[in-house]
């Protein structure tokens, strides 16, 4: 009786949890195990099960590199004080890793890489051959001139530039992202998980409330600075927290980048106050969350109220990232 029981919850479409052996017949699995499967349900203990509306297929990654400027508009020296190519290459190394971990995880999922460069001396690009070669990895280079007649003139060519990128980036993901879309800067060291985590708790908080959302991986400092009200969710394997205001590494989707394309565009045009002024306008009417803990660190200076994730071992995943 017992196996025809499972069998008919099988064929209806439910899970057994048996607390006693700390299973679950009907997924053959211990309950310590992952139990969510991608596109169709999500399972959290004790929470239950949510059933996947919103089916993710594919995701377009966007890199955003300059291997030159230290930190743009800003007199400061980066964690660790390197030169800026290698926090760029153990950021890009990094970010392979998780994308190898998500397909392991997912191997249905269409994964793409495509860099943007700024305009990186052949030297520096030299450094990332083997990492762009081996990975299928599209590297284009920022045309100043097609952004000309887009952006207006700054006072200096690294502000300009910095905008123009950021615009090449927005262009790129609006013709050729077909699901999510991930703007990442290449500051950022990615933890191995970070991209399963992100694209499972995707689907399980996007079907929740029938939307699309934007996600943060960082854990950013100034979150705790402010005492701001919050609301907290359940994602795959960590919370999640509703934010107002990112910098320019989230995840999305293209549905948001077109409905919003207004806002993307405008945030390009000039430099503004804060920088991602017209991309913090859209979470006062849509959801954004980071997660907590961190996905990502960003490396910039140690004081920054947008930089280091609290309870992370820095030393470690910046030496876990060396390229040997």
């Amino acid at each position: 009786m017992k196996k025809l029981f499972i069998k008919i919850c099988k064929f209806l479409g439910y899970e057994i949890i048996d607390q006693n052996s700390f299973s679950s017949p009907t997924l053959n699995k211990e309950l310590n195990e992952e139990l969510s499967i991608l596109n169709k349900k999500s399972i959290i203990l004790p929470l239950g099960e949510v059933k996947i509306t919103r089916k993710i297929n594919s995701i377009l990654i966007i890199f955003r590199m300059n291997t030159d400027i230290e930190i743009w508009d800003q007199n400061r020296k980066r964690l660790f004080e390197f030169p800026k190519i290698e926090y760029s290459k153990r950021a890009l190394n990094s970010l392979i890793k998780s994308t190898r971990f998500l397909k392991n995880k997912y191997p249905t999922m269409n994964v793409k890489i495509v860099i943007i460069d700024d305009n990186s001396k052949a030297e520096n690009l030299l450094q990332f051959k083997d990492l762009i070669n081996q990975n299928d990895i599209d590297l284009i280079n920022l045309e100043y001139s097609k952004y000309e007649n887009k952006v207006l003139k700054q006072k200096n060519k690294e502000t300009f530039a910095n905008l123009a990128s950021l615009l090449q980036c927005f262009e790129i993901g609006k013709e050729k992202g077909k699901d999510l879309i991930f703007f990442v800067e290449d500051d950022y060291l990615h933890f191995e998980e970070m991209l399963f985590e992100m694209i499972s708790s995707y689907e399980r908080i996007a079907s929740q409330v029938n939307k699309d959302i934007f996600m943060c991986p960082s854990d950013y400092p100034y979150l705790y600075m402010n005492n701001e009200k919050t609301n907290v969710l359940i994602g795959n394997k960590r919370h999640w927290r509703t934010i107002n205001k990112t910098l320019c590494t989230f995840m999305t989707s293209k549905n948001m980048l077109e409905k919003y394309w207004d806002k993307f565009y405008k945030n390009c045009v000039d430099r503004h106050n804060p920088f991602e002024k017209y991309l913090n306008e859209i979470y006062l009417k849509e959801i954004c969350i980071s997660p907590i803990k961190t996905l990502s660190i960003h490396l910039t200076n140690i004081n920054s109220g947008y930089g280091l994730s609290p309870f992370i071992d820095y030393k470690k995943i910046w030496e876990d990232n060396k390229i040997k």
